[in-house]
């Protein structure tokens, strides 16, 4: 630990209260000689600054002889260790950030298999925490003065810097990440982004965030491997909680489920409650022939009826129609509520209609 002495925001605190000091004795001792406050304070900061421009009044007293030369003595002493310790305080903070970003970038260098999270929003700021709670290495790409000290004082390694720029991508260890996830608040930064990380790194895994819903088929073409909706992913959520509450509260809220659900992660997969649309894709089908349509994607665990009680591990023979609730178990990323939601295609074969 740095001494009193030597520490250079201290000396800099120190050195501007001796002033504040010196420059308020100075100016009542001028007034106290009937000097005008104005006049007094002027003389002060003419003494202070060794300008030299003159006396406002002629010093023909002892009093005043000794206010002045004590004024210059202590005044000048005092600006000078008070330029000092502005000088040492601007260098030591400019060396301070200087290696303090080799430092961090070293610890960057040194990263394989890490991720990277451009933008600690909202979202970020979650995201980066349940990684590093999950142990897993995270760099955060964030160019917000706030947000990059939010960052650093959670513990996280910080590239400060534009991330729709290729050199700060490269910066957070692009080529050595083993994924990325693109989460600002703007669409069309996550889609220049997400071509930027997909050329600079063919194979890393990326994620990105989407608001509108159109944003989602520009994002995969970018090169996203998975999209998050988070708006509609809420909708989804409130939408269950209004239609199923009692279902909702089982899959959401019990310890246990909790734990399953935290289970399911761990192995990639996850649960999910699609209310089947009508004249959806999957609806009127029997729970046999949407597992066989999903092709392995996912499977039904409970049907929600929607006039009546839930049917937990249904029969493959049981039907489920328009405006029930379905309960699934699916790999991780895969587009469920999108096969619900899909409209049936009729095709004409001559005179028939399929």
């Amino acid at each position: 630990m740095d001494s009193l002495a030597n520490y250079p925001s201290r000396n800099l605190i120190r050195g501007a209260i001796f002033m504040a000091v010196v420059w308020t004795a100075a100016t009542i001792a001028y007034w106290e000689a009937g000097w005008p406050f104005q006049d007094a304070l002027y003389m002060v900061t003419l003494t202070v600054f060794t300008v030299g421009y003159g006396e406002v009044h002629p010093i023909d007293t002892l009093y005043l002889h000794v206010v002045t030369m004590a004024t210059m003595a202590f005044g000048c002493t005092g600006m000078i260790f008070l330029t000092g310790a502005l000088f040492q305080f601007m260098t030591f903070n400019s060396l301070q950030q200087i290696l303090g970003g080799r430092r961090v970038q070293a610890e960057i260098d040194k990263l394989e298999n890490h991720v990277i999270v451009c933008g600690y929003g909202r979202i970020g700021v979650e995201l980066a925490k349940a990684l590093r709670d999950g142990r897993a290495p995270v760099v955060v790409v964030e160019q917000n003065e706030r947000r990059i000290a939010d960052a650093r004082s959670a513990g996280h390694l910080v590239v400060q810097g534009d991330a729709t720029n290729e050199e700060t991508l490269k910066d957070a260890g692009i080529d050595r990440a083993r994924a990325l996830a693109s989460v600002l608040p703007n669409d069309a930064a996550n889609v220049f982004i997400t071509l930027s990380a997909r050329n600079l790194n063919s194979k890393i895994e990326i994620i990105a965030r989407g608001d509108a819903v159109s944003t989602e088929r520009k994002l995969l073409h970018a090169g996203a491997n998975k999209v998050v909706l988070p708006t509609h992913i809420g909708a989804e959520r409130i939408a269950e909680m209004l239609l199923f509450p009692e279902t909702s509260r089982f899959v959401r809220e019990s310890d246990s489920m909790r734990d399953l659900e935290r289970s399911l992660r761990n192995l990639g997969l996850g649960i999910t409650v699609v209310v089947a649309p009508e004249d959806g894709a999957l609806t009127d089908l029997t729970i046999g022939e949407i597992e066989t349509r999903a092709q392995g994607a996912f499977f039904v665990v409970q049907v929600n009826r929607r006039d009546g009680d839930p049917i937990t591990g249904p029969d493959k023979a049981t039907r489920v129609h328009a405006g029930d609730g379905v309960v699934v178990v699916s790999r991780s990323g895969e587009p469920v509520n999108a096969l619900f939601a899909a409209s049936r295609e009729k095709v004409r074969a001559g005179r028939l209609t399929f």
